[in-house]
């Protein structure tokens, strides 16, 4: 089904891990502190058993992440103040599943899913750069956040087997 997916969708590998296309960018234009930006952007991102987004974050854009297919996802977002989060993208509104998640633009974020895949959108505004998008060290998390330690290496980039 993955596979399917994955040519279906015309994905291809992400740098943080899973699979992505970029499905729109605005063509209008807005005025950034980093420079100029499409006003917003759009991916399909697609995470399978054993796979897991690692630890990033979008510097000066939101984003929100879009349940669409498979089994739900978790989310965890570290906060600047050292608050940790893990909201569950899904579709069962019953069992505490959320159909949408925002991520304020700065905070640390990595993603599993919780079965055999999870197919989500996300949508960035301003739009998605990578000269935006940070993937940090893992050490240089922990020494920010060591409360945190072993959730921080469990999704760094480091720690991909």
């Amino acid at each position: 089904m993955v596979e399917e997916l994955v040519r279906r969708l015309d994905l291809k590998p992400h740098p943080e891990g899973g699979y992505y296309r970029e499905t729109y960018r605005a063509a209008f234009q807005v005025q950034t502190l980093r420079g100029r930006r499409s006003a917003g952007t759009a991916i399909y991102y697609l995470l399978q058993r054993g796979e897991f987004s690692a630890w990033h974050r979008v510097v000066g854009a939101d984003e929100l992440w879009l349940f669409h297919d498979g089994e739900p996802l978790a989310l965890h977002l570290v906060h600047e103040d050292g608050r940790v989060e893990s909201p569950v993208l899904g579709r069962d509104v019953t069992q505490g599943h959320q159909p949408q998640v925002l991520v304020p633009a700065g905070v640390l974020q990595a993603a599993e899913s919780l079965g055999a895949y999870t197919l989500v959108g996300c949508t960035v505004s301003p739009g998605f750069e990578f000269a935006d998008f940070e993937l940090p060290e893992e050490e240089a998390l922990v020494a920010r956040h060591p409360a945190h330690e072993a959730l921080l290496r469990r999704f760094s980039k480091a720690g991909r087997r």
